[in-house]
């Protein structure tokens, strides 16, 4: 006999990265992952550096400084912000400490894995709803809601597809679930919509607490807009009784001196900020109205990426995918995505977004 873990959790599909190499391929342009091919600030580089005569040392485990800073930069209370080695780890967390045998995890069908990961990971049962389309929909996850629903996760905007949903239908839902069901927001790619219509969740946490309620968290990202993928800087915005359950669970030292560093610099740049923006502001819309004159299917929403469907009359996604990586390309295949298989493309510099646009029109005028 040997030690057996739970049913659960080997039912998890392990998360899969994005891939960055190809066989014989030297110089690759990987648009598989999301990240932000602009690069952090060099101030965020230089700090990080300058921190490294401290590693023998633990950092501060509350990151009292970086949550200070959080705080000034979009006016929270420093109390209601913990920080996380990723925002992802601290989705997990809430799922570890809200749900488990009996209860259910509710999450849209075409949206980021690792909320099923989570799910399963803690013993609950991830209950998938439909979509409109590409969209998100709302009415789906309030009929799958009940009383055993201890979860709902919420990607806004969403990966992969970019749809995004207005503070009114976020509102809608929350109001529409059980009280005692926690609404996690995943707003890992806020920075990047320009849409008065739409938030992140901060204001959703704080009318919770208005009223007394305890059902909202927001998770936010340095992986994305910042460009610090690679340090997993995460931070969650909570009322009070959410921040000391999280800190119960949430492992000591979860961020690192020199990650902390990095993210306070990145924090303050804000002239980098602006042309990270801009960058992607440019390219997205672009990107997407070529692929729409070529005949792809394309998701309109935001993010750092776009979403893609092949049409039958030009092939199928692995078709497209295979070309691509003939030109040295890399881009993120999403082949459960119904109806049919589709592709997930990171916004990357000028040249690379070139790139993969000629590939896709000689793929396209092949047909």
């Amino acid at each position: 006999m040997s030690p057996r873990a739970r049913d659960s959790v080997l039912k998890i599909n392990p998360y899969k990265a994005g891939e960055s190499a190809l066989e014989g391929v030297a110089r690759v342009i990987k648009l598989s992952s999301n990240e932000n091919t602009a690069g952090p600030s060099p101030q965020a580089i230089e700090a990080y550096r300058a921190a490294a005569d401290g590693i023998a040392f633990y950092p501060d485990p509350t990151n009292a400084r970086l949550r200070a800073a959080l705080a000034g930069r979009w006016g929270l209370e420093p109390a209601r912000i913990i920080t996380g080695n990723g925002s992802d780890a601290l989705l997990g967390l809430l799922c570890q400490a809200y749900a488990g045998p009996g209860d259910k995890v509710l999450f849209p069908q075409l949206t980021f894995p690792s909320y099923e990961i989570a799910a399963l990971a803690a013993g609950a049962t991830p209950v998938k709803t439909a979509m409109e389309g590409d969209a998100i929909s709302i009415d789906a996850l309030l009929g799958a809601a009940n009383a055993r629903t201890k979860l709902v996760y919420l990607a806004n905007p969403n990966n992969p597809t970019g749809h995004y949903l207005p503070r009114t239908e976020v509102e809608r839902l929350r109001t529409g679930l059980p009280d005692e069901t926690l609404l996690v927001l995943d707003s890992a790619y806020a920075e990047y919509v320009e849409d008065d219509a739409y938030t992140a969740g901060t204001d959703l946490v704080a009318r919770a607490i208005e009223n007394g309620a305890n059902n909202v968290v927001m998770t936010r990202t340095f992986s994305k807009m910042y460009a610090l993928a690679g340090l997993r800087i995460g931070w969650a915005y909570a009322p009070d009784e959410v921040i000391d359950v999280l800190t119960r669970v949430r492992p000591p030292f979860a961020v690192s001196a020199p990650a902390e560093e990095a993210a306070l610099a990145a924090l303050a740049d804000r002239d980098h900020f602006k042309r990270t923006l801009a960058l992607n502001s440019e390219w997205l819309p672009k990107i997407n109205a070529q692929l729409t004159a070529l005949g792809f299917e394309v998701t309109e929403g935001a993010g750092n990426f776009t979403f893609m469907r092949v049409p039958a009359a030009l092939g199928t996604w692995q078709e497209l995918d295979a070309h691509l990586r003939g030109q040295g390309i890399i881009v993120r295949p999403i082949p459960p995505a119904p109806p049919a298989g589709a592709l997930r493309v990171t916004v990357g510099q000028a040249e690379e977004n070139e790139a993969f646009l000629d590939a896709a029109r000689a793929y396209a005028c092949a047909r």
